[in-house]
């Protein structure tokens, strides 16, 4: 069977299912997805939380245990900065998510402060993950580590040197991917992937280009945050002004 990691290195980009719950996971599962992750945004606007770590662990890990328990396929978590002030609180986090078999996490260099994502600094980010790592020990193998990094998202200044500047600390560090949400132009996907012997990790956004592209492009994962959720919830609207609409429930039988 292939392993999480190597499903990173095939031919074809990794595309990844982003779920919130069971019931999405058993769909994405149904067809034919070859791994799934969750997206904490949708998990938390699920629960009636915004993003950012508003949801404790505690919560975000029942959803997670709920999906795991579900699917066969393997199940990344997006961890976000870490749920935990102190680097001890994020191990015990990873390690609770290891021993359910969850299979790989993603971890941020931004934290998100009164409603306001904000970059951590480098040097900061890097001592913190390296210290992470240290404290995970031999489990530190049981676990795809995917560092996401937000030069990009945030529309920094300088967002290309600032990500290659950032990439070269996870390389240092022996991460296994690095996630890059935000970035959507080619020269810059391109410069990327050529700068790392990472797989490179890209999110959905209206102007990110097709998957053929992507590839040739050099691109190892694919992924869509929470934007199936809202477009979930959005077809869900359309459809209940359908019910009001027509006064009768004869639209949700409409295929």
């Amino acid at each position: 069977m292939i392993s999480f990691k190597q499903l990173h290195h095939g031919e074809e980009p990794l595309l990844l299912g982003n779920v919130w719950n069971v019931e999405s996971a058993k769909a994405y599962e149904k067809l034919g997805y070859k791994a799934l992750a969750t997206s904490s945004s949708a998990v938390a606007l699920s629960l009636g939380y915004e993003d950012g770590e508003q949801m404790t662990f505690e919560e975000y890990f029942y959803i997670i245990k709920r999906i795991r328990a579900s699917v066969s396929i393997p199940l990344s978590v997006d961890l976000e900065s870490g749920y935990g002030l102190e680097n001890d609180t994020v191990v015990s986090n990873i390690l609770k998510l290891i021993e359910i078999g969850i299979s790989g996490i993603n971890i941020e260099d931004t934290n998100v402060i009164d409603g306001i994502r904000k970059l951590v600094n480098r040097d900061v980010f890097y001592e913190k993950l390296k210290d992470i790592f240290i404290k995970l020990g031999e489990n530190r193998g049981k676990v795809f580590i995917n560092v996401r990094t937000d030069p990009f998202l945030l529309n920094i200044e300088n967002a290309l040197e600032e990500t290659l500047e950032r990439i070269k600390l996870c390389e240092e560090l022996k991460a296994d991917g690095v996630f890059i949400p935000g970035m959507t132009a080619e020269n810059d996907i391109r410069t990327i992937t050529e700068a790392t012997f990472l797989p490179v990790n890209v999110m959905a956004l209206a102007d990110l280009p097709d998957f053929d592209t992507l590839k040739a492009l050099g691109v190892k994962r694919v992924t869509s945050g929470a934007f199936m959720y809202r477009h979930i919830y959005r077809e869900l609207e359309k459809a209940s002004q359908k019910i009001t609409n027509v006064r009768s429930f004869s639209p949700l039988f409409i295929s």
